[in-house]
Formats: structure tokens, C-alpha cells, sequence
């Protein structure tokens, strides 16, 4: 199928690329010059596994910034624009309602043309994006049949472009049953798995074929967010056992195994620590909030999810406070600055709260990422903080560190070297990502969070 991807962000270039992947001819729509020039060279922007690989041996992708070229024949035209919070939490979707404006000017072919949201957006988004793209086509006796769904996407940073071409599930919602079709055939063969998977990204060996999940655009509108705040509520709930663990003497992650054994709650989104971010939770979450609130409806739990998170970063400073009493005048490093590992973004990412708190305490805050760090010399331009190579140059006269983001690289660091670096040797493992005994042994004072 002939299909356009408007933006190539996260979700747009991941979508673009498994879609030529799976031999679509699709063509991604970027109105960033420096990000144009590097797609159009073969380079991903993003740190994603797999990106790299597939966009260099793919016949079957292109890019452009002319959106009106790039939509005039397409079957399918998925918008994957950025949805950014306004100030009162509520989700902008004017890049979307501009897309569909720009796909309406352009759409010239016989048709029919699936018009596709897959950006994250409020309920309503998909009649409205109908709106405005009807009333540019009104009068225009030439004009094709334009069908609507919505096509949320549940993918993870860092492991986004696996989960496109294995998803758990695939939700699409539309009044059309001509839509529904389309959408079919444009996921048969993730559907049905009937294909070579990848060399970067081979096929899990436990995985089941995904779910069709076939509803209304409301509803899968709701999905979406349902989805991200139930996760997030997760991870908050263990948050805030792990802090009465402190309390008495348990350890969270004990906690969390035996928890999680349940099938009813299973293992993931169990791991305590510093607190969510990225570009998913924080802004989905305010979004539900605010939507709510148009229908004057509150959501307590929804909201004291969002306040245990905050909540988490001060826990951290408290745990430095505790270790060193005061800390105007020490020396903090920090591990890790993206949100997650596996991805350079930085959005809304705890590790960079962090750092501006301790900084506005009076510490003398270094830093180290293996991936982001470019990304977070960007948003930390108004603080002062120093850029380390290495950790072991970061732990040179520190008077603590702080494990942020859970990196594998950090999982091999040599911590006897580390003691013997630091002026005092305290680690507050803010994702509990070292065993105390294996840390203390080695002469760290060592914090965790529950534990």
C-alpha cells in the first residue's frame, strides 16, 4: 500500500520504518530541516534499537518536508504529530488539526483515503481531524472518499521499533467498516506474523500472535490513555510501598517478586525508585486529568499517582540529606539522565528534576549518560553542572552518587574502584539496580529505595 506518516518523531519514524519494512511504499513527512537531512542520509535522530539498521537498507522508505506531495496518492495517511501539554495540563493537538489541514489540501488521488491519528490526543480528535478535513474538501468536485480511524500506539522508548513489529495488540477505531478493512490490510502481516523478522530484532521465542482490537474512535481514544495511566498508577503504587518498606524493615523488591507472581498483577511496572518520566506518562496522565475535568469529573487516584511521583524525588534528596546531612558544598554525581535506558530523551525525565534540585541546594552537581547526554546538556543550559566522560572521572573527590537510570553499563561498574575514588563513599541507587550486600561488601555506604 501507498501509505504517508505526517512526523517522525518516536512514534512516526518507527511506524514509517516497520511499515517499509514490511513492504510498503511509504513516504515520512519532517518539516525539520536538520532532521530531514539526516533521515534522507540514512541516519535515525533518535536512539532506538534497530532504527539505524533498517533505515540504511530500506528501499521501500523516503522522506520529505512537502506534505501535499507526500499524501497526493497515498491509501493511508497517518498522522503522528506531536500532542505537547498546555499550561493547565491539557493535551495541544493544533500540530494535528494542521496536519489534517495540509492532508486535505493535498489528498488528489481516486481514493479511497484512510486518514489515520496515531498521535496520542483527547477524546473527540478523530471526529474533529474529520471536521476540518471535510470542510477543506467541500465543494471540490474531484475530491476523494476519505475514511477516519484511530490507531493508538503502546510503544516503549528503547524498545519501540521491536514492539511495532510485535505488538501485543493492535487497536483500530473507526464508523467504517471500509476503514477497518484498510487497516487490516495494512497490518496483515504484523497480524499474522508472516514475515522475516529483522536481523536486529529477531521474533521473541514465547511471542503469541497480537489481538485485533476493533472498536469505535472514542473508544480507542480512551485506550490510550487508560492505558499510560494505569501504568503509571503501577509504578507510583510500588513507590509508595517501597517507602513504608523504609519504614519497617522490608525489602521492596522482595515485595514486588512476591507481588508479582500473582497473574492478576505480574511483573512489570513493579520496580520502585526515582519515579516515571518521559514523554508518555506525565503528559497523558495531566491530559486525563484535564479532560476529566471538562466533564466535571474528578480522578483522585489518577492524580495522587501523579503526586507519589513527584514525590520520589525528594525522597532521593532526603536519602542524600540522611547519608551526608548537609549538602551545600558537596560534590553529586549523577548516573544516568535519560528517563529510561535504551533511549536518548530526556523529556520530562526525573534524572534532570533531580539535578536542578540538588543544584538549587547548593551541591556541586557532575553528570554522566552513555547515550543522552547531548540531549541533556540542552535542557540543563541554564544550570550549573559538569559533563563527565566516564563515572569513574565523576567519583574522582564525590561525596556521593546517585544511580538515576538503571543502564547496563552501570551494572559492570567496578565498585571497589569507586570507593576508592570518592571522598565519601555513599551510593543512593535511586532504581535499585545493585544488591546492598554486593555494594557494602565493597566499602560503599549504600541507599536504596525500600530496601
Amino acid at each position: 500500500m501507498k501509505v504517508a506518516v505526517i512526523g517522525t518523531g518516536y512514534v512516526g519514524l518507527t511506524t514509517a520504518v516497520a511499515l517499509a519494512y514490511l513492504d510498503h511504499e511509504v513516504v515520512g513527512v519532517d518539516k525539520d530541516p536538520r532532521k530531514l537531512e539526516l533521515l534522507q542520509a540514512g541516519k535515525s535522530p533518535i536512539h532506538e534499537k534497530g532504527l539505524d539498521e533498517l533505515l540504511q537498507r530500506n528501499g521501500h522508505l523516503r522522506f520529505t518536508d512537502d506534505t501535499a506531495a507526500a499524501v497526493a496518492d497515498a491509501q493511508v495517511v497517518i498522522i503522528a504529530v506531536g500532542t505537547p501539554s498546555r499550561p493547565d495540563g491539557s493535551a495541544d493537538v493544533s500540530f494535528v488539526e494542521a496536519a489534517a489541514g495540509e492532508i486535505a489540501q493535498g489528498i488528489c488521488g481516486p481514493g479511497p483515503v484512510t486518514v489515520v491519528v496515531k498521535s496520542t490526543v483527547p477524546v473527540g480528535t478523530n471526529q474533529r481531524v474529520a471536521n476540518v478535513i471535510r470542510r477543506v474538501l467541500e465543494g471540490r468536485p474531484d475530491a476523494p472518499k476519505v475514511n477516519f480511524a484511530s490507531n493508538p500506539e503502546f510503544l516503549r522508548e528503547g524498545r519501540a521499533l521491536e514492539e511495532t513489529f510485535y505488538p501485543d495488540r493492535v487497536v483500530i477505531g473507526a464508523w467504517e467498516d471500509e476503514a477497518r478493512v484498510t487497516m487490516r490490510r495494512l497490518y496483515d502481516r504484523i497480524l499474522s506474523q508472516s514475515f522475516t523478522p529483522p536481523a536486529p530484532l529477531p521474533r521473541p521465542t514465547t511471542y503469541q500472535l497480537p489481538v485485533l482490537v476493533a472498536t469505535d474512535p472514542t473508544s480507542a481514544e480512551m485506550i490510550k490513555y487508560a492505558s499510560n495511566a494505569f501504568l503509571a498508577l503501577k509504578i507510583s503504587y510500588i513507590n509508595e510501598i517501597a517507602g513504608l518498606c523504609d519504614r519497617v524493615g522490608a525489602d521492596v523488591k522482595e515485595v514486588a517478586t512476591g507481588m508479582g507472581l500473582d497473574r492478576r498483577i505480574g511483573p512489570l511496572f513493579l520496580g520502585a525508585g526515582l519515579g516515571w518520566g518521559g514523554s508518555c506518562f506525565p503528559k497523558d496522565t495531566a491530559a486525563l486529568l484535564s479532560l476529566a475535568g471538562e466533564y466535571g469529573y474528578t480522578m483522585p487516584i489518577v492524580q495522587a499517582a501523579r503526586d507519589v511521583n513527584q514525590r520520589q524525588r525528594q525522597v532521593i534528596v532526603e536519602k542524600l540529606q540522611g547519608a551526608l546531612k548537609v549538602l551545600r558544598g558537596r560534590v553529586v554525581g549523577v548516573m544516568g539522565l535519560a528517563f529510561k535506558p535504551g533511549t536518548d530523551d530526556v523529556r520530562d525525565g526525573p534524572a534532570l528534576e533531580l539535578v536542578r534540585i540538588l543544584q538549587g541546594l547548593g551541591a556541586h552537581v557532575r553528570v554522566h549518560d552513555p547515550c543522552a547526554a547531548e540531549n541533556a546538556r540542552r535542557e540543563l543550559a541554564d544550570v550549573e553542572v559538569d559533563f563527565c566522560a566516564d563515572v569513574y572521572t565523576m567519583a574522582e573527590g564525590a561525596d556521593a552518587l546517585v544511580l538515576a537510570t538503571e543502564w547496563d553499563e552501570y551494572r559492570g561498574l567496578r565498585l571497589s574502584r569507586l570507593v576508592g575514588l570518592m571522598k565519601t563513599p555513599v551510593l543512593v541507587d535511586g532504581r535499585n539496580l545493585f544488591e546492598p550486600e554486593v555494594a557494602r561488601a565493597a566499602g560503599l555506604t549504600y541507599v536504596g529505595i525500600g530496601r
